[in-house]
């Protein structure tokens, strides 16, 4: 059978064929020739192809200064220059170093120990291209079905308070609250030159690496008492972590950026040698207010960076007159603003997280001149068991750009299991505050109305809501009294009743007594009402009582931004003296008093005095007033906690 006529090359002839093959007669002479259709590549080979894939209307800079100030920060304190820093992808366009010379003294002493490989350096990414990182180079790391990343921290799934140390040395030793024999001061001395022993083995270790990541940014969104913070690491989880948790600087400030006022340099997968002196594990965790560096080694959990940065301006902050505090913050339609204090897990991220009421921020700010101001750029949220119908906001901020850490997810369809604990009961999420749909940017505001303490009370003795004298909360906010949340640091498994001073003894460097002076101050200067929130156990201690609600502890949160609580009729609880109110609107009014939740009244006579001892003992470490109060107000402070008699009762 003869084939019909064929369509010149490049044309498709859309002919009626016959039975026999042939052309219908009809169409002999409306035969159509249609040109075909043709997408010829604009490519000359694949990787041109991936070229043109990738446009910018903002290209990268190679300033020289930010090239030389990235080679200082990873220069080997005992060289006179840096390495050799590459902006970019490893191999492409890496300048080959200069054959080196041999001299009697050994290479030229311009030259850095890693002179020979240039240190490729990823400056500021954005947090798409720390997702591919992420995913290239970190097992372990995945997209959950929210867009959202997740990762591991490793062995470490919390901080770790006891590796913690800060160089004593002339020009700050003074100033430092020192650990003593139970004084619980966090603060372990180490010297200079162990400092720069471990400092030494991380640079070795970074400047070793294949690729190095590096976050400039701020801390302080207040313009005149902010500091440009530098973040030195090997994973681009930790960059994304910082990129999220700094206060992220505009294109002109990043070009303008240059030396940093405080640097990290984690290089967290590397552990610590062991028989460095005042070592006690393998994990170390140092800061030098000398040199301005913090040194991180044998923990990949990101919250030590966080709370490194936290650490400092709890130092350099109070030098300015400005209170640094552990606590969330939020602004009213009025302009009337509270702060939250509070340790992990008492409740300070996510009450503070109200829709109805714009967010400053959820854990680190400052009381200064002109008002309040947030430390970070973003947010740091406990995400076990986190529900969308109680915390819609943390829930609506899981999305691309934040950070899960240690969260457990399908391996199929990748949706987060928060209910989880199988890795950790430390689970946590990272994002930029502006992920929360009501947060207030530029996250400043003016001078409190309320002071709200949270506690979490594992003995459930002490009632939902309290209404503080100054005196009062001077006393509990030194005492910072709560439980220490699963999972928040290593080897806590379960919650344990403790005592943090200020709502944040990790992190003091000066003495519980200068923070607590300045509140008093500033609360008398602004006319601030304080409040002890207590959002633990009632109807028995933990494992027998039952936690508060959330719903009635927002409905408590409520009635003292509403006023109510204001006019309301107050009765004295025993032994501490506290000022309970007698009904709130949308609780209970058994709730409010703790007694009657238990069923044991004699048992919970007995908890109470042995919370009240607890606390006179914890206390009696800060009754002299550490220098910072008069004799009287430090005495009248004194009076302020629970009060016992020799045999025990009131």
């Amino acid at each position: 059978m003869s084939l019909p006529p064929t369509a010149p090359t490049g044309s498709t002839r859309l002919n009626p064929v016959s039975e026999d093959g042939g052309v219908e007669e009809d169409d002999k002479n409306t035969m159509r020739l249609v040109e075909g259709i043709s997408h010829p590549s604009r490519a000359e080979d694949v990787q041109d192809l991936h070229r043109l894939q990738k446009s910018s209307t903002k290209p990268r800079q190679d300033d020289a200064g930010q090239v030389a100030s990235l080679s200082e920060t990873l220069r080997s304190s005992a060289r006179t220059v840096g390495p050799k820093v590459v902006r970019g992808e490893q191999g492409k366009n890496v300048p080959i170093a200069k054959k080196l010379e041999f001299q009697r003294t050994g290479f030229m002493a311009a030259m850095s120990d890693s002179g020979l490989k240039p240190t490729v350096v990823y400056h500021n990414l954005t947090p798409a291209e720390l997702y591919e990182k992420a995913l290239q180079h970190e097992p372990g790391t995945s997209i959950t079905s929210a867009g959202a990343l997740a990762t591991l921290s490793g062995a470490k799934t919390g901080r770790s308070p006891r590796d913690k140390r800060v160089v004593r040395e002339p020009s700050s030793e003074n100033d430092i609250w020192w650990n003593q024999e139970k004084n619980g001061s966090p603060n372990f001395e180490m010297d200079e030159r162990t400092f720069l022993l471990n400092r030494e083995r991380a640079v070795d270790y970074l400047n070793m690496l294949d690729r190095l990541y590096v976050f400039d940014g701020y801390a302080g969104w207040d313009p005149e008492a902010r500091i440009k913070i530098r973040v030195v690491c090997a994973r681009a989880y930790h960059a994304l972590f910082m990129y999220n948790m700094l206060i992220r600087p505009t294109d002109q400030e990043l070009l303008n950026f240059g030396q940093p006022d405080f640097t990290i340099l984690n290089a967290g997968a590397f552990p610590v040698n062991r028989y460095t002196s005042y070592m006690s594990s393998s994990t170390s965790v140092d800061v030098s207010l000398k040199a301005k560096e913090m040194v991180i080694l044998g923990t990949q959990y990101a919250g030590e960076m966080k709370k490194g940065i936290f650490t400092v301006m709890h130092y350099l902050m109070p030098k300015r007159g400005i209170l640094s505090l552990h606590s969330g913050c939020n602004v009213g339609k009025n302009d009337d603003v509270t702060l939250f204090f509070g340790l992990s897990g008492t409740g300070k991220t996510t009450l503070s997280t109200d829709k109805a009421r714009p967010l400053i921020g959820d854990d680190e700010h400052c009381w200064g001149d002109n008002g309040v101001f947030n430390i970070e750029g973003g947010c740091y949220a406990k995400c076990i068991n986190l529900k969308r119908q109680n915390e819609p906001e943390i829930w609506g901020a899981i999305k691309f750009g934040t950070v899960l850490e240690n969260v457990v997810f399908d391996e199929n369809t990748r949706e987060v299991d928060f209910d989880n604990n199988a890795v950790t009961e430390n689970t946590r999420a990272s994002y930029p505050i502006h992920y929360i749909d009501n947060a207030r940017i530029p996250c400043v505001g003016p001078h409190p109305k309320n002071l709200i303490l949270l506690c979490c009370d594992a003995f459930g003795v002490l009632p939902p809501v309290s209404k503080l004298t100054k005196e009062q909360a001077m006393y509990h906010f030194i005492s910072g009294y709560t439980a220490k949340v699963a999972g928040t640091e290593q080897g806590i498994t379960e919650p344990e009743a403790t005592f943090s001073a200020c709502f944040g003894g990790a992190f003091l460097l000066w003495h519980p007594m200068k923070y607590a002076s300045m509140l008093a101050e500033k609360m008398d200067q602004h006319g601030t009402n304080a409040w002890l929130v207590n959002t633990g156990w009632t109807g028995g201690r933990y494992g027998v009582g039952s936690r508060f609600k959330l719903k009635h502890t927002r409905s408590i949160i409520n009635a003292i931004h509403s006023g109510e609580l204001n006019q309301a009729e107050y009765k004295s609880t025993p032994i501490f003296d506290l000022r309970v109110p007698t009904s709130i609107s949308d609780v209970p009014v058994s709730m409010l008093n703790p007694e009657a939740q238990w069923s044991d009244k004699q048992e919970f006579q007995e908890t109470l005095r042995h919370l009240a001892e607890l606390y006179t003992s914890n206390f009696s470490k800060y009754a002299s007033g550490g220098g910072f109060v008069s004799k009287d107000l430090a005495e009248r402070i004194v009076t302020a906690g629970p009060h016992l008699l020799q045999n025990g009762s009131k």
